[in-house]
Formats: structure tokens, C-alpha cells, sequence
């Protein structure tokens, strides 16, 4: 009897270990997928490799929701240094997943479920996330920090506007490998828990950008996918104020129609949505209307154009360049940029090693070589810059 039960112990425990060595990594490889178009493989197996040499800047991916080593490169997923070196990716922002409902969708969702706490119990990640959104997003961070040490230099955390400039000047110095830019932001101000002291932490972990919600209604607004879709909450007003002050960009992807209109109101400085599309080129309840482009624009900021059919009801860099272009054409070419949503649970058709496959179609679509730089990076450099000085708090509102 006693062999019986430590054969059936030892059992267990196998199946155990075996779960938790290999079930995040299952459930990554159901989600994060590279799948290219028949016309888009045969394009990226036909020299020359599409090449671009300007700083490129990408406003969004949830890379630090995945269990991978950001150092090596990987068999599954979209971002690792080793693809955004070989991409020639100057600056990637990293975003942090807290939480997201079972059965999500883009129509209507509410708060009570959450799929990420199975994933980060799988992951094995300290028990202090298990329970707390804002713990996880203090995780995010660290594990972030832990890379940017163990990389050699080669990955670099930017929390201010000095240290951006810096990375972007080692990039000029030569070398074997030039140093890849981090910059930390949320998906979701879902762990703040009605405290603007919690808005803090964020801030001194590293955070400096923020989406305030994400597929559900939280504290702080109404979310575009939420049950309400209500705007800004007296909370959320004076999240969006504290944020400004302290040189901490509002992300208002997947914030509700009317909460873009509440931020558009109070905003007292450049404003963005990281990563999505335009209605005007696929019209689908997760993208901007031409209203709400003009507004972010007025702001001085920039929209994140993504790469997955969501976005642009298509993953063919094409289909980019054409949402991309129908922003140029209702609110400039200053205010468009690239927000791949990478690693975000989403099919793409490259990975970020193939990201100037995008400036080639914006090329190839009539896009001059000047206007081509500010999308791919000049504009989002131009915002973040502008968005990491701190702001007095007597600055006026717009």
C-alpha cells in the first residue's frame, strides 16, 4: 500500500512539473501566431530582404504576458531582442496584461471573470500576482529590468526623455550590436484600486504610458468593449491629470467613444492611441472614428496603426499602408505611427524581424521617403519626448 501511494505521489508530481514546463507555452503558440499570406511568404522568401535604417518605433506589445526569455531568440511568438535587433527596432514598448474576461470579444464584456490568473499561477510566478493586478504589473516590470541587466547592453530601459536621446545616439556609434530601447506601459488601469498613490508606484517602477482601460469597464472609464461604454469617472479624471503631471502618456486604446471624448477635452498634451486601426478602412467596434483621429491629433499626438485583422481586416502590410495612408489624409502625416500589438493574442504576418515590410508598402504606395521616417518611427519619438517631461500642474487645460 505504501509502494501504491509514493508511485502515485511521484505520479502526480510528473504531471505536475510537465504541466507547469509546457502549458504556457501551448497556450502562447494558440494565440501569438505568424501566418503569412501565400503572396506575402513568397515575398519574404525573394531577395532583397526589405531594409530600413531610420529609427523605428513600435507603441505597443504584450510580450511580458508570455513566458519567454526576451534575450533569445524564440519559436513562438513576435518580439524577442534577437527579431527586434534583426528588425531594426530602435524602440519597442513593452505593455503589461493584467487581466482580460473569458469569452473576450469586441462588442460587450464585463469584469467578473479573468483568464490571466490561470496563465501567471501556470507561469509560476510569485505568489503576490496571483491575486493583485497591480502586483502583476509590478512583475511586468521587473522582469523587464532583469532583462535589460542580464543583455549586455544590448536592451536598454528609457523612463525619460534624456535616456531616449542617449539610446538613440549609442545607435549612431557603430558596433557589433546596437542597443535596442524598452519602455514600459499598461493595458488597462485595472489594479489601482481607487488610489492615486498606486498611479505612483507605476510611475517609480518605470511606467510611462498608459492605456486606461481594456476589455472591460474599470475604476477609471468605460472601456470601447465594455457593458456601459460609459466616459471618464471622477476617478479616472484625476488619474488622467495625474498622469500628465507627471510625464506619464494617456493611451486611449480600447478606451470607450465616450471616454476618448472626455480625454479630448481635458487633455493638456499629446495623447495617443498605441495600437489599432480606423474605421474608415475596417470598420470594426475596436477602431477609431476620423472624429476621434482629428481629436488625438489636435492633442499634438499620434495613432498606433496594428497589424492584425482586427485592426485592418487584414495582415498584409498593404492593409496597413492603406489605414495608415487614411490617416495622413484626415488628420497628417505627423500624427500616424506603427502599434504592431505584437505578442497581444493576435495572428499577424510577420514577426518584428520583417517590420520594414510595412515601410515598403508605404513606399510602394506613393509614401515619400521623409513621411515614410515620421511613420516609422520620427512621429512616436516626437510624442514620447514630449509626453515623458513632467508638467506643472497649474499647466491650462485645452
Amino acid at each position: 500500500m505504501r509502494r501504491a501511494i509514493w508511485w502515485g505521489v511521484a505520479l502526480l508530481a510528473i504531471l505536475a512539473a510537465a504541466f507547469f514546463a509546457l502549458a504556457p507555452g501551448i497556450v502562447e503558440r494558440s494565440m501569438n501566431k505568424v501566418e503569412p499570406s501565400a503572396a506575402l511568404a513568397q515575398r519574404m522568401a525573394t531577395p532583397p530582404r526589405p531594409t530600413f535604417a531610420e529609427p523605428i518605433v513600435d507603441l505597443h506589445a504584450d510580450t511580458l504576458l508570455w513566458s519567454r526569455d526576451l534575450l533569445s531568440r524564440g519559436t513562438r511568438g513576435q518580439v524577442d531582442l534577437p527579431r527586434l535587433q534583426e528588425g531594426n527596432v530602435a524602440l519597442q514598448i513593452f505593455s503589461s496584461v493584467t487581466k482580460t474576461p473569458r469569452g473576450q470579444n469586441y462588442d460587450s464584456n464585463d469584469g467578473d471573470s479573468d483568464n490571466i490568473t490561470p496563465l501567471v499561477i501556470a507561469q509560476l510566478q510569485p505568489v503576490r500576482t496571483w491575486g493583485s493586478l497591480l502586483n502583476r504589473s509590478l512583475w511586468h516590470a521587473t522582469k523587464l529590468r532583469r532583462a535589460a541587466r542580464a543583455s549586455n547592453g544590448g536592451l536598454r530601459l528609457v523612463t525619460s526623455a534624456k535616456e531616449l536621446d542617449a539610446l538613440l545616439a549609442a545607435r549612431t556609434m557603430g558596433g557589433a550590436t546596437r542597443p535596442t530601447g524598452a519602455l514600459l506601459s499598461i493595458e488597462g488601469l485595472n489594479g489601482l484600486q481607487g488610489s492615486l498613490s498606486n498611479l505612483d508606484r507605476l510611475y517609480r517602477s518605470g511606467f510611462r504610458m498608459a492605456g486606461l482601460t481594456h476589455f472591460y469597464d474599470n475604476e477609471v472609464a468605460g472601456s470601447m468593449h465594455g457593458r456601459a461604454k460609459g466616459g471618464l469617472t471622477p476617478f479616472g479624471r484625476q488619474v488622467v491629470a495625474r498622469m500628465e503631471d507627471r510625464g506619464m502618456i494617456v493611451d486611449v486604446a480600447h478606451l470607450s467613444h465616450a471616454g476618448i471624448a472626455d480625454v479630448l477635452k481635458i487633455a493638456r498634451r499629446p495623447i495617443v492611441s498605441s495600437h489599432g486601426g480606423v474605421q474608415a478602412t475596417c470598420r470594426v467596434n475596436r477602431n477609431l472614428t476620423d472624429d476621434e483621429v482629428r481629436g488625438i491629433a489636435r492633442t499634438g499626438g499620434v495613432v498606433g496603426i496594428g497589424y492584425w485583422a482586427g485592426a485592418v481586416c487584414s495582415t498584409d502590410p498593404k492593409a496597413i499602408a492603406k489605414a495608415i495612408l487614411h490617416v495622413r489624409d484626415v488628420a497628417g502625416i505627423d500624427h500616424v505611427a506603427l502599434g504592431s500589438d505584437f505578442d497581444g493574442a493576435v495572428t499577424t504576418g510577420f514577426d518584428t524581424a520583417w517590420v520594414a515590410l510595412v515601410a515598403e508598402a508605404l513606399r510602394q504606395a506613393g509614401l515619400g521617403q521623409d513621411d515614410v521616417d515620421k511613420v516609422m518611427g520620427g512621429n512616436a519619438l516626437r510624442v514620447l519626448r514630449a509626453g515623458m517631461q513632467p508638467l506643472s500642474p497649474a499647466a491650462p487645460a485645452r
